[in-house]
């Protein structure tokens, strides 16, 4: 490497080309912080390629990688007004795509860790439904298993819908002993029920 001497315009002296071609990307940089975005397109041309290494070793998927670096490239973009060259676009990059992928990284984790993969998909699945009659032939043969009380209870709110004042006065009891009746009644059926 040579160094960018003064003489630079002088012909028989070569300037230094990592010079040449960080005073290009400045200019650059510039022109797409003013919303150039051809400029900003050349600048993800010369970057894209070592984002994506940089994701791909992260992710370790390549296509995940190649999504991961057009996000890096957006968050980029977004965030073009802070940069303020004390280093190269580059240099100032990488920690974008180190922070994406992180990120993206911390909420697979999250969304597998709520998951839990299965191939038996029965417990998820509703029970058939019977026909009316074997149904109602069920729920007639499980009322009669209940207590005298629920039972009474059950079917004066469930099945004829009286209130539970109502019921109250009927049955000669308070109305939060028919509330407590009923909520008996309801798991007792749900227990002979099977549900």
């Amino acid at each position: 490497m040579m160094a960018l001497s003064e003489d630079a315009g002088v012909p028989g002296v070569v300037a230094n080309p990592d010079d040449e071609r960080r005073a290009r990307e400045r200019q650059r940089v510039k022109e797409a912080q003013a919303g150039n975005v051809a400029a900003y397109e050349e600048l993800y041309r010369d970057n894209v390629g070592r984002v994506f290494g940089l994701c791909l070793r992260m992710a370790g998927d390549a296509t995940l990688a190649e999504e991961l670096a057009q996000d890096v490239f957006v968050k980029a973009w977004q965030k073009l007004g802070t940069f303020r060259g004390e280093s190269a676009f580059s240099t100032w990059l990488y920690p974008i795509a180190v922070n994406v992928s992180l990120s993206e990284r911390r909420s697979r984790r999250r969304r597998t860790s709520r998951v839990m993969p299965t191939d038996d998909l029965t417990p998820f699945e509703k029970p058939a439904r019977r026909e009316g009659s074997e149904e109602r032939m069920d729920l007639q043969k499980a009322l009669t298993v209940l207590p005298e009380g629920a039972r009474a209870v059950f079917v004066l709110h469930d099945v004829e819908g009286y209130k539970h004042h109502e019921i109250g006065e009927l049955m000669g009891v308070a109305t939060g002993t028919s509330k407590a009746q009923l909520h008996r009644a309801r798991r007792l059926l749900r227990e002979a029920l099977g549900r």
